[in-house]
């Protein structure tokens, strides 16, 4: 008898464990009415920062955002007219300059 009462008792609790761990919510989970929406690239434009100019002989590389242009590729859709040590010019008039620091030599 004892033992049937213990194997009972057992058992609601496993069904109780059970049952209560099935309630638990995920809390990383959005919130009941949450709306999740996909962005849109073309809308949402990344600001464009310039990482280096890399110049070697005739040719000039510059690095936006971690890619790398040439004159005469598009940046965002604006062509890129001039790349110099001193920074890149695009067709729609916007210059990015180096920092003095990056361009300047010691003694100048």
């Amino acid at each position: 008898m004892l033992q049937t009462k213990a194997k009972l008792l057992l058992a609601v609790l496993l069904f109780t464990g059970v049952v209560q761990a099935q309630s638990l919510r995920d809390p990383t989970r959005p919130g009941v009415g949450a709306v999740t929406s996909a962005s849109n690239n073309s809308a949402m434009t990344t600001q464009l920062i310039l990482n280096s100019v890399v110049i070697s002989g005739n040719s000039a590389t510059a690095v936006f955002n971690n890619k790398m242009f040439t004159i005469g590729d598009s940046v965002q859709g604006v062509k890129i007219v001039r790349i110099n040590a001193k920074g890149v010019w695009l067709a729609d008039g916007r210059q990015f300059t180096m920092y003095q620091a990056v361009t300047g030599t010691k003694g100048q």
